[in-house]
């Protein structure tokens, strides 16, 4: 069987990818996840927010002495997000030089300021790709939807005028259309869309009254809403490409989502589960679906699933059931 397919223009061994998560911020897993067969990487994002953050507490905890000179600590805190940035270069170089499939850096921002920048050095670093992790949720009830969606747009215009590497979106669903922001990053060069990104999920302790968090892997239930939205873009010719995240845990939810038409589909929780020999695992599973159905390659059944308008349709449909009104 033929596994090899393009994502972004790049040429992947096989449609499966490996999402940003601790396991792609270490080196010895990174080579683990090639070794049992992974199209590519995304490394571990790099957060603004939390790089910012640190280095000021870093500041503020030193001692005093920058109360009576702010410009002084906007430099040293400057610093040091510079060393972090460094370090985050240094693993982009280390990982593409350790391992032959493509490597897709991540940055998770959420204005269009000095981060696009940054994007220049990554491509220097060594990436193929960027990914660019954007998390802006409307709890602001004086930011409208559109201002939101602006930024978004703002931050590709922004990182595209500083690299020349395919750049994706690694999109949330809360957004009032998402056919309309998609159909916009396409518009102003978006190469790819990773539908969805699976936000921090608090919980409600009822003995302790405490919040929490348990649910932190996917499960194989949650692999319809990605599915819906990819098979609706593939059926309305968004067009670019569009890769699967978010449920995928065996190699039956990877093929109903390259029958929905992604180009890849990303896989993590499942990694955390099964351990890294999932990745061959499903694989192989892929591997025997396509021989029992005379499939000899990815593009001869990539977007089946909506070929047809009665077919396509069922993804649209939003209620259970209609009314009979007669």
């Amino acid at each position: 069987m033929d596994l090899t397919t393009t994502y972004m223009g790049l040429k992947l061994k096989t449609p499966l990818i490996i999402s940003s998560s601790k396991i792609t911020g270490e080196l010895k897993s990174i080579k683990q996840c090639a070794e049992q067969g992974a199209g590519a990487i995304v490394l571990k994002s790099v957060f603004e927010e939390q790089i910012r953050s640190e280095a000021e507490s870093t500041v503020q905890h030193s001692n005093n002495m920058y109360y009576w000179f702010p410009e002084a600590k906007e430099h040293v805190v400057g610093l040091s997000v510079d060393t972090k940035l460094d370090n985050y270069l240094k693993f982009v170089a280390d990982v593409k030089r350790e391992i032959d499939i493509p490597v897709i850096a991540s940055i998770n921002c959420n204005t269009p300021d000095d981060w696009p920048k940054f994007a220049a050095a990554i491509q220097d670093a060594g990436a193929d790709a960027l990914e660019l992790n954007i998390g802006i949720f409307p709890f602001n009830a004086s930011l409208k939807s559109n201002e939101i969606e602006d930024i978004y747009v703002n931050i590709l215009k922004e990182v595209n005028k500083n690299v020349t590497i395919p750049v994706s979106i690694k999109l949330g669903y809360y957004f009032t259309n998402l056919c309309s922001i998609a159909t916009q990053l396409v518009e102003n060069g978006v190469d790819a869309l990773v539908l969805f990104n699976r936000y921090f999920r608090p919980d409600i302790n009822i003995d302790t009254l405490m919040v929490e968090n348990d649910n932190h892997f996917s499960s194989p239930e949650e692999l319809n809403i990605s599915m819906r939205w990819i098979a609706l873009m593939t059926g309305n010719k968004l067009g670019c490409e569009l890769a699967a995240s978010t449920g995928v845990h065996d190699h039956v939810g990877f093929i109903k989502q390259l029958l929905s038409g992604a180009r890849v589909a990303c896989v993590c929780s499942t990694l955390y589960l099964n351990g890294f020999q999932q990745i061959s695992v499903i694989l192989d599973g892929l591997k025997k679906w396509m021989a029992d159905h005379s499939y000899d390659s990815i593009d001869d059944f990539r977007g089946l699933a909506v070929s047809e308008k009665d077919t396509l349709s069922s993804f649209e449909r939003i209620q259970f059931m209609k009314r009979d009104m007669d």
